[in-house]
């Protein structure tokens, strides 16, 4: 490689993928790149992508386009869960010069020793059965919080995903190895870790360990002040797991919990591993024991036989819980899943109905769980991000503050009594006495 080359990197999709891609810019940084802007000239563009919805060929398409504008004769990756599902379809794709799989995106590095020599429009994949190896991932470069990868892939394949095609089957580091990731983590400037993975709730099950085991370690870690959960299945999340993050020192009264639909028949229909009473058993578990713990949900609109009776029972069931915001997804048909071959397909309008229904449900779940908090007196996590004289941040149970920009507060914990929201939803918060740590 000649020396003074330059990477981008542009991340589509979860916070896995984020991770994931921090992970690899740190690879190249250590052969020899620097990373620059995507928005800027560069030797090499990656781009990581994700195959959640039907948008993922255009998606790519638009961001090659952007990377050629910026450098026509730039160097286009593509890696991600699109790139595995279909390599073939991404290297036609006008300027396009690799593309690599789940297992070899890792070694992205050794692709691009000698630009020069590197043969275009090439796509190295292999089966997404013989990825078995987890690599351990963590963002870094955002002061405030990183995401930390401790569990890749997935043994459900409920009838509409197609993470385990693209991810393959589930696996982890053990705690032990997990922790040594951890603490390299803490020795950056993030105050905050957010846990993440495909199914974060299966981790170490191929070392004969659990989450709630890797938990109860990373509650000891040094350096962290609060760690988050990004997303558990409801059938993993155990009373043991609820009752361990009350008393934790370090984790917090926040969980994201994927329901997908408030119908059972659906439930059903989408292979899921549990059925509406145990979700709102969750629910009800983590209300009794932290009454002020946000709760978001993932919930799909417009699957194939959800009929209008069986989506007023999500929208009721969601309208009951006590829950915080919704992730509304519209159902999109995706290639080698079960669901694609359902009958009693929801027209696409009525679909976006649907989604609009349940998004207006979330904002007014948001704000009112805003307002409840209203006098309390908490802390907030500050950001460096700043609007019109704000700064913001969150609480622990993830409500996003604003209080007067100071500069001296970035990246730090400050005691705050909680006011009102504004019309966007972002909490109006007073400074108490700007006490940080």
């Amino acid at each position: 490689m000649s020396p003074n080359q330059k990477v981008a990197f542009y991340t589509l999709g979860c916070k896995l993928n984020f991770a994931e891609t921090s992970t690899i810019g740190r690879q190249l940084f250590e052969a020899g790149f620097a990373r620059v802007d995507f928005s800027e000239q560069a030797d090499v563009y990656v781009i990581n992508t994700c195959s959640v919805t039907e948008q993922a060929n255009k998606k790519c398409r638009n961001i090659v386009s952007r990377a050629l504008r910026n450098n026509p004769q730039g160097f286009v990756v593509v890696i991600g869960c699109y790139a595995q599902l279909k390599p073939d379809e991404i290297v036609e794709i006008p300027g396009v010069d690799l593309v690599l799989g789940a297992k070899e995106k890792f070694n992205l590095a050794s692709y691009l020793d000698d630009l020069h020599k590197t043969e275009h429009g090439r796509a190295i994949t292999e089966e997404i059965k013989q990825t078995r190896e987890f690599i351990p991932s963590y963002s870094a470069g955002d002061r405030t919080r990183a995401f930390m990868k401790v569990q890749d892939g997935c043994n459900y394949f409920c009838s509409f995903c197609t993470i385990p095609l693209a991810r393959g089957r589930s696996r982890s580091a053990n705690v032990a190895d997990t922790m040594v990731e951890a603490r390299k983590l803490a020795q950056t400037e993030a105050r905050e870790i957010v846990l993440t993975g495909v199914n974060i709730g299966d981790f170490g099950t191929t070392h004969d360990e659990n989450f709630y085991a890797l938990a109860a370690e990373m509650d000891k870690l040094e350096g962290i002040d609060r760690i988050r959960i990004s997303s558990i299945e409801p059938n993993l999340l155990s009373n043991e797991i609820i009752d361990f993050v009350a008393g934790a020192k370090k984790f917090v009264p926040h969980f994201h919990i994927p329901l997908q639909s408030g119908s059972d028949d659906i439930l059903r229909k989408m292979r899921r591993r549990y059925l509406t009473d145990l979700y709102k058993e969750r629910v009800a578990r983590i209300k009794e024991v932290m009454p002020n713990a946000c709760i978001g949900v993932d919930v799909i609109v417009g699957f194939p036989g959800e009929t209008d009776e069986r989506f007023l029972e999500t929208y009721n069931f969601l309208q009951e819980l006590d829950i915080t915001y919704l992730h509304v997804f519209t159902y999109s048909e995706r290639p080698n899943t079960t669901a694609v071959r359902m009958d009693e397909i929801v027209p696409q309008d009525v679909r976006k109905k649907r989604n609009t229904m349940l998004r207006v449900l979330s904002e007014k779940k948001k704000r009112a769980f805003y307002e409840s908090q209203q006098g309390f007196q908490t802390s907030a996590l500050l950001e460096e991000e700043q609007d019109e004289g704000w700064m913001y941040g969150f609480t622990d149970n993830y409500i996003r503050v604003k209080v007067p920009f100071d500069k001296e507060l970035i990246n730090k914990i400050v005691a705050i009594e909680l006011d009102a929201p504004d019309s966007e939803c972002i909490m109006n918060a007073k400074l108490l006495n700007q006490i940080t740590v």
